[in-house]
Order: structure tokens, then C-alpha cells, then sequence
């Protein structure tokens, strides 16, 4: 590229999480240029994760002109504060409390850097560049080891004190239900998460030897049974069509909360919306009150790379 036009018209986001490290160049159309990925040293520590990002974000930016560089997204799980730069904690991932990632990264890049919430930014990805482009209200639910999002609310981010807004995995929808991670009784993310998808398909399948997936054996997760509802399992449809109602329960409070125009819904269960579609409808034909009816609940565009677009994005923005 050359030319002022040119000039800050590509950013890199960084996804960090407690499997992988990703990065991608974007250009401020939204597409991704370059990809470069590591799985994380959790044994490392804070550290060495930083280490892990800057040699990510050289790989890259190798073929990059820095004037034509913005800056570095970084996409996090939380809680964390974002106007400090600090990581507050991450359950996932041992010794990530009170880490001050923006200050860490920004003196080993030195470039701009800014962070977000791994669910906000995936909601803003969406937004700019997704199935949330072009409206002013949505809700953005990924489904995947545990449940997070994000919201849109009058055309900005919805924040809230410190940033933490939207952990709507963490509302009560089953009182007496399972525990959860938090060690609360009944969130959400205990009832309908990836996670909670695949435990309760391997405890249905102790009393359902018949079923196919009694085949797959302790690697047994939503993706197996999606597969074989898919193929006409009778358990495995009973399992989809419970995760769908415990689905569209959540998806019930979201609407009459935030009275959005679309709930999307993304994350690794979503490759099964179609699946679960009905059953969300059923629950939001059921329990929310008329105007809230209508409101289309769609799936994700853009994939596993919705973190990453939303937080280059937050650097093209700035």
C-alpha cells in the first residue's frame, strides 16, 4: 500500500484464550489478510502469553509499513477492565489476575493497543462486518465452553460499571438447576453451554445403550450429538431439543431486557442452529410477552473470527 490513503487502514487483532492464541492483519473493510496462531502457554504464564502475542503480531505485520499499521485489538476473556487495560481474572487460565495486558503489550509492540471482552468483541466483529450490520440494537450470544456476549444498545457498545456489562451467561435461569463454574446454582452457561451440552449427553447415554453414540465413548461432546441428530438419533434429538429450550429460556430474558432488533446467536453449538431454531422459536413463541415476538434470532456470520474482527475494529475505530 502507499499513498496517505493508505495510511493507519490496517489493524491486528488478537484472540487470546485459554486453548489458542490467534492474530489477524484486517484491512478496515473487514478482511483478514494474514493469520498466525500458537496454543497458549498457559505453564508460562502472563508472561510468556505476551511473548507468545508480540511474535504473533510480527508474523503478521512482516509485510507491513508501520505508518500503515493502526494498532492491536486484543480479544480476552474476563471479567476485565478495559478502560485500565487490566485483566481482572480468568478462571481458565492460572495466574491471570490483576494483569495490566495493555501496558505489558503496548511496551513490547510499541504500538497503540487496546482490549475488550472476548463476547463484546465478537459483538462488535458482528456488528461491523456481520449479521448485526446496519442495525443500532442486538444481542450477541456465543455458545461455546461457557456462554458470553455482547450488546448494541442505541447505536454503542452497551458497557456498563468497568466494563462488565453483558456476562449474561452468568443470569439464573434454573433456579434448582446445575452448578455453575462460578459456583452459583442455575446460570445460564451451566444449563446451555457447549459444555453442559456434552455432559448431559454422556449422562442421558447411561440409560440409552441403544443410541449411536453410545459408539463414540468418553470424547462424546455437542458436536457427536449434532451429527447424529442430523442422522435421526432418537436420543440425540431429544438432547438438541432440550439444549434448545434451555436456549430460547435465556433468549426469552435477553429480549424482554434489552428489546433488541436480532439476537445472534454464535460459537461452536451455533454450527447446529438449524437444529436448534425451532425449539429457540417454541420457547419465544411460549414465554415473551407479544411485541417481543417477532424478533428474528439468526446465527453468526462470521464464525470463529468474530472476536478478531471486533477487536481490530475497536483500533480502526479509535
Amino acid at each position: 500500500m502507499t499513498g496517505t490513503a493508505a495510511a493507519r487502514s490496517l489493524a491486528v487483532g488478537v484472540d487470546l484464550g485459554g486453548t489458542q492464541v490467534r492474530t489477524a492483519l484486517m484491512r478496515a473493510d473487514g478482511e483478514l489478510l494474514a493469520r498466525a496462531a500458537e496454543r497458549t502457554d498457559l505453564a508460562g504464564g502472563p508472561r510468556a502469553v505476551v511473548g507468545q502475542i508480540s511474535r504473533l503480531v510480527a508474523a503478521v505485520t512482516q509485510d507491513v509499513a508501520p505508518e500503515h499499521l493502526a494498532g492491536v485489538g486484543v480479544s480476552s476473556p474476563g471479567p476485565l477492565d478495559n478502560v485500565a487495560g487490566v485483566v481482572l481474572s480468568i478462571s481458565t487460565m492460572p495466574g491471570w489476575v490483576d494483569i495490566p495486558l495493555v501496558a505489558w503489550l503496548t511496551e513490547a509492540l510499541q504500538r497503540p493497543v487496546v482490549l475488550e471482552n472476548d463476547g463484546v468483541s465478537a459483538a462488535i466483529g458482528e456488528w461491523r462486518h456481520g449479521a448485526g450490520r446496519g442495525l443500532s440494537d442486538f444481542v450477541y450470544v456465543t455458545v461455546s465452553t461457557g456462554i458470553g456476549g455482547g450488546v448494541i444498545a442505541g447505536g454503542q457498545v452497551l458497557r456498563g460499571r468497568r466494563s462488565m456489562a453483558a456476562h449474561i451467561g452468568h443470569m439464573t435461569t434454573q433456579p434448582q438447576g446445575e452448578t455453575c463454574t462460578c459456583g452459583n446454582q442455575g446460570c445460564w452457561e451451566a444449563q446451555a453451554s457447549g459444555t453442559a451440552f456434552g455432559d448431559r449427553a454422556r449422562r442421558e447415554l447411561a440409560g440409552r445403550p441403544d443410541s449411536a453414540l453410545a459408539t463414540i465413548g468418553a470424547a462424546l461432546d455437542g458436536r457427536h450429538v449434532m451429527d447424529a441428530a442430523r442422522a435421526g438419533d432418537a436420543l440425540a434429538r431429544d438432547l438438541v431439543a432440550h439444549e434448545a429450550a434451555e436456549l430460547g429460556l435465556g433468549i426469552v430474558n435477553l429480549l424482554h431486557i434489552f428489546s433488541p432488533q436480532a439476537v445472534v446467536i454464535g460459537g461452536g453449538v451455533s454450527a447446529g442452529f438449524d437444529l436448534l431454531q425451532a425449539g429457540i422459536a417454541e420457547q419465544v413463541r411460549r414465554r415473551a410477552l407479544p411485541p417481543f415476538r417477532d424478533v428474528p434470532v439468526v446465527p453468526a456470520a462470521l464464525g470463529p473470527n468474530a472476536g478478531l474482527v471486533g477487536a481490530a475494529s475497536l483500533v480502526l475505530a479509535a
